[in-house]
């Protein structure tokens, strides 16, 4: 029996049960401090593995186009806030103020990595820039997000703040991407034949910082303080904020003259924002009370952008293969 089309995926459905299990049986006491130290580790397990599957050939292949980088990081880094900015006014008022900070959250965040390069090969589109695009913006994330966070998310944080929360991020994140993809040539053999094995590590990781995220924030009232018109008002919030990015980066790959392989890794890499990357920074960057709530735009935005670019990798596809000689 084929999975109906409406139905999230595994994972999604995964998270969906870790808010749940958080909004019954919150983790409390010795119990939140056990799992608090368990998801640093986590975390520092998943950037780890993140850097060891990182292929310096994939980068060497890619890091030559720096013409459609520099338009992927510019969507991914300026286009998104000013966006997030722009239509705070119209936006706002469709969800809470606390939710609008997840929005603004989410619009400074790297790009994905997994997702956006598996959605740029079903389309037919420059794989190998792609690979050094994602993989790139997750790295100039870990400096630049926290910036943008102080600048834009909470600007009263002030730059004692946001060097604070640089090292945070170096030590806790960075330190571990770099030992993994240095010990790449002792274990990318390894890891290429347990890529199973290893998703469950990477997607266990996030259930785990959702679980104690949501623990904290519902223990705080989050559910209490979020009326439900708002969780749908946040839909409508994703999805112009989505349909905004898919549109201009379109119109920026065109405009500017890239070919059709080009178009398809910028349009994939520079309107998708990595939920790997940014529940665990979440976690470093905001108070444990309100990463639930910060957190929750994301994860709509990241079900949200799996669905619409499946859609849209399949139309690609298509189009090539009309395009092609006996097509």
């Amino acid at each position: 029996m084929s999975r109906p089309r409406f139905l999230p995926d595994n994972f999604t459905l995964a998270l969906i049960a870790a808010v749940l299990l958080a909004s019954v049986l919150p983790a409390q006491g010795r119990g939140a401090t056990w799992f608090d130290g368990l998801t640093t580790l986590a975390i520092a397990l998943l950037f780890f593995l993140h850097g060891a599957k990182l292929s310096r050939q994939a980068i060497l292949a890619g890091i030559g186009h720096w013409r459609l980088h520099a338009l992927v990081f510019a969507a991914t880094f300026v286009m998104f806030p000013v966006f997030g900015l722009l239509l705070k006014p119209l936006l706002l008022p469709l969800v809470t103020p606390q939710l609008y900070t997840g929005v603004l959250y989410l619009c400074v965040l790297p790009a994905t990595v997994q997702s956006a390069i598996a959605f740029t090969s079903i389309a037919r589109g420059n794989v190998a820039a792609a690979v050094c695009s994602a993989s790139g913006s997750t790295l100039l994330g870990v400096f630049i997000s926290p910036l943008l966070v102080n600048l834009i998310v909470l600007p009263h944080g002030g730059a004692s703040s946001s060097l604070h929360s640089i090292e945070k991020i170096l030590l806790q994140l960075f330190v571990p991407f770099i030992a993994g993809h240095l010990l790449r040539p002792w274990t990318g053999g390894w890891i290429g034949r347990n890529t199973s094995a290893l998703s469950l590590v990477d997607r266990g990781s996030i259930l785990l910082v959702v679980y104690t995220a949501f623990s904290a924030a519902v223990i705080e009232g989050l559910w209490k303080q979020m009326p439900l018109i708002a969780l749908a008002g946040l839909l409508v919030v994703c999805a112009v904020i989505l349909g905004l990015a898919l549109v201009s980066t379109t119109f920026a790959a065109r405009r500017f003259g890239f070919s059709k392989a080009d178009e398809i890794t910028i349009v994939f890499c520079g309107s998708k924002k990595s939920l790997a990357s940014g529940i665990p920074m979440a976690k470093v960057l905001f108070p444990a009370q309100a990463v639930g709530a910060i957190v929750l735009p994301l994860m709509l935005f990241h079900q949200m952008q799996l669905m619409v670019c499946a859609v849209i990798a399949q139309r690609y596809a298509r189009q090539g293969q009309e395009a092609a000689p006996g097509g």
